[in-house]
């Protein structure tokens, strides 16, 4: 499961710019994962696998044929995502209301300004699956979480800038 988690962030951190529908997609599987790990003890792999992939297909298919409302859904699960994953990184056992406020600002923010909302929520969902994967709570989480950030805003960045140049 960590190897996946940790496939997922490296996907994030260098396409989730370039490939909306797989940041959706990606961020709804891992949701679905996490929901069936924190509503349902014990669970069965398979349980797993199956609500994660049904909702990265859903994830995947709104980002491909409904843009906008994928936009919003993708930047709440997102942004709760990140916000639930810092809080229990700074050693916070949060309830309903740090995922949701996450989760409003991860839409507004998407749906505002994309390009760079977009760039921004996948380097840190990725960043988050990768440390996630390896330890939250390994002494060198934070440091590691920094790094992987700037790397995956720095690399979507550049995509960004190059695409608009050959836009010209």
């Amino acid at each position: 499961m960590n190897l996946l988690l940790a496939a997922s962030g490296v996907l994030l951190l260098v396409l989730g710019w370039k490939l909306f529908w797989l940041f959706v997609g990606v961020v709804g599987f891992v949701a679905g994962l996490q929901a069936v790990q924190l509503y349902i003890e014990p669970q069965p792999f398979w349980v797993l696998w199956a609500v994660g992939l049904v909702c990265g297909i859903i994830g995947a298919i709104l980002a491909l044929f409904f843009q906008k409302l994928a936009i919003v859904i993708g930047g709440f699960v997102a942004g709760s995502i990140i916000a639930l994953h810092l809080a229990l990184m700074m050693g916070h056992h949060p309830g309903a209301l740090v995922p949701l406020i996450g989760g409003v600002v991860g839409a507004v923010a998407l749906y505002l300004l994309f390009d760079w909302a977009l760039i921004l929520l996948s380097s840190v969902a990725g960043a988050a699956f990768i440390v996630e994967a390896l330890g939250r709570h390994a002494p060198y989480a934070p440091l590691l979480s920094a790094v992987l950030i700037a790397a995956g805003v720095i690399f979507q960045a550049r995509l960004l800038m190059i695409s608009r140049k050959g836009d010209r």
